[in-house]
């Protein structure tokens, strides 16, 4: 075949030619440095930041070669063209035979945060950006907006300013009247997670509907000896907390960690259907159900709701809406204007690292059309109602959270009404004036021989007494006894830190709550995850020291915090704080706010089994007539999707 001589191409087309040709070999390189179709992925960057196996983002030091021994040099040096593409940016592109400008249309709308992860763009553009802008340390992401975006650009269309304060909050009207519902709860993660949801599902049950809850098989006695009905989800929360404290958080630190959590949250994952829609393991009541309520870190739990047509809730102890007032827990961000974006990286970093197992769920078990585009779980769940389990004295509802988002209150399992104490612990208690309380819950402690000698100096330092819970850590043991320590196993905090000066934990949102409805002084080491955003809450409130990072433990901090707990100051905001949180009923609260939310008619296809409603019922409002029931019911209302 004769070779044609090139022909002039105009200087516009030059850059589009210039431009296309960096994009193109942007992708190819990037698929040499992918596998399995982009479900696993391998980009290491010279700054320690990495793009994972699985998908998954994680540190990492050694460059990547691919088969033909060729580096990733030529994909990162491509990246600068790649994301200034992307993010609309008029600066120049440089290339490595020519230089050109890029000029915006005069007309052309002014591009938005959600254009970051435009579902045109390819899974490994998207994978050269996050990993161009993002950093995963501690198992938290670490990023700074790119210089060559305007700030006012990372405004999305969708920002709105609710001008009430909490404006949504449910009444204290009974909730509106329903006929008697199936609903499954699907909850993920340690017995602080399982809590509280034990008390919403209680409290649902007393108003006439039938009550699943779902969550790992170490729960199954402490849910049933609530009453309600348990079904077992897959994972080991003793392995996922090993993990989160390994890691500071959902995402891994390393190659070597990403096993551990794939496997983990296909368990979970592929566990879910069932448990929606399977008869009861014990007695085999049939059950399917009629709504879900579930936490974030179910997964799969909006795609088992779709497959259902079943409307779903979304209910958390942290905050996963987008807000522009504080950025998501499992980021650190040094620009305030980038505090909503990091809501959409972090959500899309796990999204990498699962949406093989969701998709495979989805064509297996759900019959579902495989979802495509990057951000898999923000993306479906934008007109999905969620519900923030905490005090609204403690975080005010965010200003642009919309009347589909309540701040319900803190959820309290009231435990302290049926438990009788040690008398050994009674004895000690009343020997002496009231002490601090330091533990760690479920978490796993790394040295705790070394952390309980820490924590008895501190209090031998201090002058005072002090109650070790030993929890899964296996903090407390002492080598010789002392009369001013008191180690224990998990019992009640509602009793228990009623009996307590002041406390000192981990930072679970739960135990927090626990410890300022008690009027508690808070000290927060946290481990992971949320932890330490609750720990710079307790501590702008005023109630508490600045957090200690768990792998900043030392006697030095503690007994600064000890010492900054013992001011009568500190003592009299805690009060103040508990007296305001005083009257709220967070259970209460989140119940009204999910039958608020439920659609008025609810679909056909979900009538309740033919088994008989739980015994302890309140009797309905009959003057309230039931809803007709609607001929049709349209998925899109309840998941913003088609």
């Amino acid at each position: 075949m004769m070779e044609q001589s090139p022909q002039p191409v105009p200087k516009q087309d030059q850059a589009s030619s210039s431009l296309s040709s960096s994009v193109e070999e942007s992708v190819k390189i990037g698929k040499e440095v992918a596998s399995n179709g982009g479900a696993e992925v391998d980009v290491s960057r010279d700054d320690d930041v990495a793009v994972a196996s699985s998908g998954v983002v994680s540190n990492g030091d050694a460059s990547y070669s691919g088969s033909d021994g060729r580096s990733v040099h030529k994909l990162r040096k491509l990246q600068s063209e790649l994301t200034n593409f992307i993010l609309g940016s008029s600066e120049k592109l440089e290339s490595s035979s020519s230089q050109f400008t890029l000029e915006k249309s005069k007309t052309e709308r002014p591009r938005r945060s959600k254009m970051l992860f435009d579902e045109k763009l390819s899974v490994n553009q998207k994978l050269q950006l996050l990993n161009k802008i993002a950093t995963v340390k501690d198992g938290t992401v670490e990023f700074e907006i790119p210089g060559d975006v305007e700030l006012s650009a990372l405004e999305t269309e969708g920002d709105k300013c609710y001008n009430a304060f909490n404006e949504d909050l449910p009444d204290s009207s009974e909730p509106r009247y329903l006929r008697p519902l199936q609903i499954v709860i699907l909850i993920v993660g340690t017995r602080g997670d399982v809590q509280p949801f034990i008390a919403i599902g209680k409290r649902l049950q007393e108003y006439g509907h039938r009550i699943r809850l779902a969550t790992h098989s170490n729960f199954k006695e402490f849910v049933l000896t609530a009453g309600l009905e348990f079904y077992p989800l897959g994972g080991d929360p003793k392995v996922l907390a090993e993990y989160m404290v390994k890691n500071k958080g959902f995402l891994p630190s390393g190659p070597s960690e990403i096993p551990v959590q794939r496997s983990q949250m296909k368990d979970i994952i592929f566990s879910l259907l069932a448990a929606c829609k399977e008869p009861d393991i014990d007695s085999g009541i049939p059950f399917r159900a009629d709504a879900m309520m579930a936490n974030p870190p179910a997964y799969g739990h909006t795609h088992v709701a779709e497959a259902l047509k079943i409307p779903i809730h979304i209910f958390f102890t942290m905050p996963w809406t987008p807000t522009s007032e504080f950025p998501h827990p499992l980021s650190r961000v040094k620009q305030p204007a980038g505090y909503r974006l990091s809501y959409q990286i972090v959500d899309s970093l796990i999204w990498l690292g699962i949406r093989d197992m969701i998709n495979d769920v989805r064509k297996k078990k759900l019959k579902l059309r495989p979802v495509t585009y990057l951000s898999g779980s923000q993306g479906s769940e934008t007109d999905i109602p969620h519900g923030y389990i905490w005090s609204p004295h403690l975080v005010p509802k965010p200003k642009d959270w919309g009347p589909k988002i309540d701040v319900v209150g803190f959820c309290f399992l009231d435990l302290a009404s049926n438990y009788k104490p040690p008398e050994e612990l009674v004895r000690w208690l009343e020997a002496g004036p009231k002490p601090i309380y330091i533990g760690f819950g479920s978490l796993p402690v790394q040295e705790p021989e070394k952390m309980t000698q820490t924590i008895v100096k501190a209090l031998e330092m201090t002058g005072q007494r002090g109650i070790i819970n030993k929890g899964w850590g296996g903090l407390g043991i002492l080598t010789e006894p002392k009369d001013f320590v008191y180690s224990l196993d998990n019992i009640p905090h509602d009793w228990l830190f009623l009996q307590c000066a002041s406390v000192v934990h981990h930072g679970g949102a739960g135990t927090t709550a626990a410890g300022l409805k008690a009027a508690c002084p808070t000290t927060i080491v946290p481990f992971f995850g949320d932890q330490p955003f609750w720990g710079e809450r307790v501590h702008s409130r005023g109630v508490g020291p600045p957090p200690i990072p768990v792998d900043q433990f030392n006697l030095t901090k503690l007994v600064d915090a000890i010492k900054f707990m013992l001011d009568p100051k500190v003592k009299e905001r805690a009060v103040e704080l508990a007296k305001a949180m005083e009257n709220e009923d967070g259970v209460e609260g989140a119940v009204k706010a999910f039958l608020k939310h439920l659609p008025q008619q609810i679909p056909p296809d979900c009538k309740p089994s033919s088994t008989k409603p739980p015994t302890k019922t309140k009797p309905s409002k009959s003057k309230v007539p039931p809803p007709k029931h609607s001929a049709s019911f349209s998925i899109t209302g309840c998941f913003g999707c088609s």
